[in-house]
């Protein structure tokens, strides 16, 4: 049973966020250290998280919030989880960091194989982020094929490495950047773009430029313009397509690894990459990131091969103990079915709500992942997602917040169940929209 709500509710940012985010404003661009937490899109102060437990957080003011954020996606086990803490609280008592070969690299490194098909048979290398394991994983493959140019889809959000900052989603797409000041052109001349889920796009570019072509990279479900899952039939055939030009496939399973199941998207789909990127759930809430797959692909990293990628404090144990802990657990007590039920009863009481007020919603979900999109038509792709009503959602947004809500500050955010978002949470969800919704449509 979930805790019963002591604290207020109201999540808007009180005098103690406002205080705090004039001072952060004064030192840090913006006040905040990603952009989408700004709440530029949406209007308002950000509410600033103290401290935060299962399936809530509370902010500075003292409000107790129902968080669909979920630190963007690591907190399957709900804020908190006690055996993770104590893992991390034991290895901090070794030290935090030594720069060396350490057991729980090993023991990572072993069960992430064994976990995820791309890799079984296959190797890892741990790093720091999700940024840093696309970034590594399409300099591996450009070294493997010995070709330059690589293929990302429209909306989709790798990390901010130069060459992926084309046509991205997640905060440039919140903000309304195209692109980024400060990436030369020749960077980006290499990086071509076509709509996610047109595979016959996909199709044409390949016959037409396949012989230059090093990596294709694409989330398999997308969740940084919203989650919008992929056509039946388009990753088989970009599968086949792939391997017949002997591409490298990556998979950016940064926000979908150890989510849609044991096994990531590609275990979910029956669709097996030659690399994938992880990131968020494999650090337990930690900074970690990981990339890897197939040994022959893999041999080409240094100290082995060519291709140079390092970093201080890829691996370090604190990190690789939460991450360690968590992937576990999930192990233990695999959570996907009842999160797989838990997000369909949130999903379709959203959609029931939406249309008993007259409200234009579109809901996408798969697994623990979801988005009410603010318009009728089905999502696709990010031209899909770019015709939903952003200032409603901005609306609907302040007023789930008022009611102690915490969602993702954008439209084109996905959100996030945990195994601690249990019944009783749903319900209090589904009251608060009630509310919402009946505001935003009083206010049209």
């Amino acid at each position: 049973m979930s805790p019963v709500h002591s604290a207020p509710t109201d999540g808007r940012a009180g005098a103690r966020s406002r205080e705090l985010f004039a001072a952060a404003q004064r030192t840090i661009p913006g006040g905040v250290n990603s952009p989408v937490r700004a709440y530029k899109s949406v209007g308002g102060d950000p509410p600033f998280v103290r401290r935060a437990n299962g399936p809530y957080v509370w902010t500075e003011d003292d409000a107790q919030l129902i968080d669909y954020v979920g630190t963007w996606g690591p907190a399957i086990l709900g804020h908190a989880h006690p055996e993770v803490v104590e893992a991390v609280a034991r290895a901090a008592r070794d030290g935090l960091s030594f720069g060396a070969p350490t057991r729980g690299e090993v023991e990572i490194a072993e069960r992430i194989c064994e976990m995820v098909p791309s890799m079984r048979g296959g190797m890892v290398r741990l790093c720091n982020s999700g940024t840093e394991a696309t970034m590594s994983a399409l300099r591996v493959a450009r070294g493997f094929t010995g070709r330059e140019k690589i293929v990302k889809t429209d909306g989709a959000y790798h990390g901010h490495a130069d060459m992926l900052l084309v046509a991205a989603g997640s905060g440039a797409a919140t903000l309304g950047i195209p692109g980024s000041a400060g990436v030369p052109k020749n960077v980006v001349v290499d990086t071509l773009l076509v709509p996610w889920n047109d595979i016959d796009a996909m199709a044409e570019l390949i016959a037409r430029q396949g012989h230059e072509i090093a990596a294709v990279i694409i989330e398999p479900v997308v969740g940084n313009m919203g989650c919008v899952p992929p056509r039946p039939g388009y990753l088989e055939r970009l599968r086949e397509l792939t391997a017949a030009a002997g591409i490298v496939l990556v998979f950016d399973e940064v926000m979908t690894g150890f989510r849609l199941s044991r096994g990531g998207a590609q275990e979910r789909y029956g669709v097996t990459p030659d690399m994938t990127t992880l990131g968020k759930i494999v650090g337990g809430g930690m900074p970690v990131g990981a990339y890897g797959g197939r040994r022959d692909i893999m041999q080409c990293v240094a100290p082995l091969g060519p291709v140079y990628q390092a970093g201080t404090l890829s691996g370090n144990p604190v990190a690789v103990a939460a991450g360690l802990t968590t992937l576990a657990l999930l192990d233990r007590d695999p959570p996907y079915a009842e999160l797989e039920r838990r997000t369909a009863k949130l999903c379709d009481g959203l959609g029931a709500l939406a249309a008993r007020h007259g409200l234009p919603w579109s809901g996408t979900r798969v697994g623990s992942m979801l988005t009410g999109f603010f318009q009728t038509g089905e999502v696709w792709n990010y031209d899909d997602a770019k015709r939903s009503d952003t200032a409603m959602f901005g609306a609907y947004f302040r007023e789930m917040l008022a009611r102690g809500v915490y969602l993702a500050p954008s439209q084109f955010e996905a959100g996030f169940l945990s195994i601690a978002h249990d019944d009783e949470v749903i319900e209090q969800t589904l009251a608060a929209a009630d509310g919402a919704m009946a505001a935003v449509a009083a206010a049209r």
